[in-house]
């Protein structure tokens, strides 16, 4: 892809921006629901950004503190006795996720079922939802990070924190949520809005918080939005105070068996939050691209040895600022990278300025980051477009996530999914038989009688190495079952993933029922059942010649 930062840089910039104001309190929020120093989560969210970002491979995926960790952190720090014991932990840790990556361990994401992501995206939204609603309602008793958890008093979750907002609804924050909310809606929606692309609706309605509330205050009007309902980031009154808000990690106990544990704990769980929400970001990718997950692996570990050698928490890709970030119209990874740098410049510049925006305006923003995560399409098309093992572990992994954790609740839907998938599908396993082909050429890629979900590694890694300004024959004569997951593989590939490369992608025997739709310009042509193969001019006699032939065959 050409120029693909110069072509993008506007719209990644724009994006940047509205991620940094997404990322700000929630690294506070995770640094302060984890029991460590607020600056932090600050620290891990300018490392996440700039070092993974640089690092990584994904276009989309923005890292930072993640809320799935508060619980693992709070218990470690508790556990080590001190913050710098655990950052050793952190340390190590992520030497653990880098050796990972060079162990090729990022390879289990593409076992992950789409309808186990799609129910964790649609969970995480909801969680969202449910936890920003007291924010715009003025009632901050759980703080930005405790999405999955308990606070460390034990006394709130949010079903129960949620139940008590009604109690303590503030008008001035209430109004600042609504109003911020109908300027998101406006500029997104209203005709009269679009002239005003360049600016981010997110900005916008922060700022609208900002001026409402700094006139409550001029005004003595008992609307005004206190100190307590504002952001808190850390202010240092000289360069001293600020270079004392970073920690170095307390080398002395690298024999301490603890330690050990909890930076193997750290690697698994930051490794597979990772992993879930590269698939995920790649899954809402408009372009489809595919990330190397071992790449991403190795990103993260530097990021998190850096991180903790200048005092940060543990970070993974995270699915709040990467849904931020592809719903702003961010395309490449220069969106991450320019919201940490936000993020740097404004704590040392303006920390004042940040200390003035209402976390109604931020609440606002999360709203509607939740809605379209759990909008109600998203429930309809799984409906509409899956059978009920599609459907089904869809739910029950919401569900799961809702009452139980990010890792607990995906857990629970896998088992669900691999439990239907067996039941349904019980079928041989296939592969691609490979070989090397060159560009501009024709290739015939033939699938088996059955494809089952276990061909999706494979066909995806096929697709991405086919050579560009190439034309791929896609023969599916002789398939009569192609799963769901696999599919939809095909569908993107065809539709949007073919077009960055100039392919031309030609379908042979696909049924009816498949439903790939001939709308891209690169599909020459769609055959549906009882037709016979299409091959390429060369191929005489029916008969297919070896060199530009991809079998899908059985073991």
């Amino acid at each position: 892809m050409k120029n693909w930062t110069t072509q993008y840089i506007r719209s990644d910039i724009q994006s940047g921006l509205v991620v940094f104001l997404v990322a700000l309190p929630l690294c506070l929020g995770i640094a302060l629901a984890s029991g460590a120093p607020l600056f932090s989560g600050i620290i891990a969210g300018i490392v996440g950004g700039i070092v993974v970002g640089s690092l990584s491979n994904s276009q989309l995926s923005v890292a930072g503190p993640a809320a799935g960790l508060t619980a693992i952190v709070i218990a470690a720090i508790a556990s080590l006795g001190s913050f710098e014991a655990f950052l050793l932990a952190g340390m190590i840790a992520g030497g653990i996720q880098l050796l990972l990556g060079y162990a090729k361990a990022g390879i289990i994401s593409n076992y992950l079922p789409s309808n186990v992501i799609e129910g964790m995206l649609a969970a995480i939204g909801i969680i969202i939802i449910l936890s920003q609603i007291p924010h715009a309602f003025g009632y901050d008793e759980m703080h930005e990070g405790d999405f999955f958890h308990i606070t460390p008093a034990g006394e709130h979750t949010v079903f129960t924190t949620l139940a008590d907002t009604i109690n303590f609804i503030h008008p001035g924050a209430l109004l600042i949520a609504g109003l911020s909310l109908a300027v998101l809606i406006a500029m997104k929606k209203l005709a009269f809005f679009q002239r005003f692309k360049a600016v981010p609706g997110a900005l916008v309605a922060v700022l609208l918080g900002i001026f409402l509330n700094e006139f409550f205050r001029m005004t003595g009007s008992p609307l005004l939005i206190s100190d307590e309902h504002l952001v808190n980031l850390p202010v240092p009154s000289s360069a001293t105070e600020f270079w004392a808000q970073f920690s170095t990690p307390d080398f002395s106990q690298i024999g301490n068996s603890e330690v050990w544990v909890v930076a193997f704990t750290l690697a698994s769980v930051a490794s597979i939050e990772t992993l879930l929400c590269i698939e995920a970001a790649d899954k809402m990718d408009p372009f489809k691209r595919y990330t190397n997950t071992n790449t991403e692996l190795k990103a993260q570990g530097v990021g998190n040895i850096i991180s903790a050698l200048i005092g940060g928490i543990p970070m993974t890709s995270v699915i709040v600022r990467t849904t931020a970030n592809i719903d702003s119209g961010g395309k490449t990874r220069f969106a991450a990278i320019s919201h940490a740098f936000m993020l740097l410049i404004t704590v040392i510049a303006i920390p004042h300025l940040l200390n003035k925006i209402p976390l109604a305006s931020l609440a606002a923003i999360l709203l509607m980051i939740g809605y379209k995560l759990a909008s109600p399409s998203t429930f309809a098309h799984m409906w509409k477009n899956s059978k009920k093992f599609q459907f089904i572990p869809f739910v029950v992994t919401i569900v799961a996530i809702v009452f139980t954790d990010l890792l607990v609740g995906v857990g629970i839907g896998l088992a669900v999914s691999v439990y239907f998938i067996l039941r349904g599908n019980l079928k041989l396993a296939y592969f691609f038989k490979k070989d090397k082909h060159q560009e501009g050429e024709t290739i015939n890629i033939e699938l088996a009688q059955e494809v089952s979900f276990l061909n999706k590694a494979a066909i995806k890694q096929t697709f991405n190495h086919l050579p560009e300004n190439s034309k791929i024959i896609l023969d599916a004569s002789n398939t009569i079952y192609i799963d769901f997951d696999v599919l939809e593989l095909i569908k993107d590939f065809v539709q949007v993933g073919s077009k960055e490369r100039n392919i031309t992608v030609e379908l042979v025997g696909f049924r009816k029922e498949y439903k790939i739709e001939n709308s891209a310009t690169h599909v020459t042509s769609i055959v549906d059942d009882n037709s016979p193969p299409v091959y390429p001019k060369n191929v005489s006699n029916g008969h297919k010649v070896p060199s530009n032939v991809l079998m899908l065959t059985e073991f």
